[in-house]
C-alpha cells in the first residue's frame, strides 16, 4: 500500500483517495494517515455475515468514488456479487506466479514443488480466486539455500516495483502484462 501511495505523484495518472482496513490497529491505516491519505476501518468482525460486511465495505468506496481499488493485504474472500460491482477496476497482488499456488503458503508450496522459479502477479479481481486475468509478474530464481521465510524476503521488493508499475499502466489504458525479473 505504502509503494502504491508513494508511486501515485507528479504525473501518474491516479491519486490515493482512501485506505480502508478491516483490521482494527491496522499499520497500513497509519501509515496512510501521515501520507495525508483518508482512511476508514470497516471491521468485519462487526457483521453477522460477509453480506453485511460487504454492504459496509461497499459504501466507504462509493463515498471516495475510487477509479480503481487496489487490493493489498486484505486477506478476506470477496463475494461474486461485491466482485461484480467492482468488476475491471479491482486489482490484487499475489506472491506467487499465478496459476501457480493460488490461495495461502505460496512460499513453502512453491519449496516443496521444487520449483526452479518463483515471484509475484499482478490481476484483475474476479469472482474466483486468486484467478483473474494477470496483468503483471515478476519472476525470481529460487536459491538451494532459500527458505519460504526468504523467499518471502526476496519476492517483496519485486511486489513494491511490480504493483506501482501496473497500477499506473492500468490507469494509462495498458492492458498487456509487464514482466519483470531480476
Amino acid at each position: 500500500m505504502v509503494a502504491l501511495a508513494k508511486s501515485m505523484t507528479e504525473d501518474h495518472p491516479g491519486r490515493p483517495v482512501l485506505v480502508i482496513s478491516n483490521v482494527p490497529g491496522a499499520a497500513g491505516l497509519d501509515k496512510a494517515r501521515s501520507m495525508g491519505i483518508e482512511t476508514s476501518l470497516v471491521d468485519h468482525k462487526a457483521y453477522p455475515d460477509r453480506a453485511g460486511f460487504e454492504r459496509a465495505l461497499h459504501a466507504a468506496l462509493i463515498k471516495s468514488q475510487p477509479d480503481v481499488i487496489c487490493l493489498a493485504g486484505f486477506m478476506r474472500i470477496l463475494s461474486p456479487e461485491f466482485t461484480a460491482r467492482w468488476e475491471g477496476r479491482m486489482l490484487n497482488i499475489h506472491p506467487s506466479l499465478l496459476p501457480k499456488y493460488k490461495g495461502l503458503n505460496t512460499h513453502a508450496r512453491c519449496l516443496e514443488a521444487g520449483d526452479t522459479d518463483h515471484g509475484c502477479s499482478v490481476h484483475l479481481v474476479t469472482a474466483a480466486l486468486d484467478d483473474g486475468p494477470i496483468l503483471g509478474q515478476a519472476k525470481i530464481t529460487v536459491r538451494a539455500d532459500d527458505t519460504a521465510d526468504s523467499l518471502a524476503a526476496r519476492v517483496l521488493p519485486f511486489e513494491h516495483q511490480l504493483y506501482p508499475a501496473v497500477l499506473y499502466r492500468f490507469l494509462s489504458g495498458e492492458r498487456s502484462p509487464l514482466l519483470l525479473s531480476e
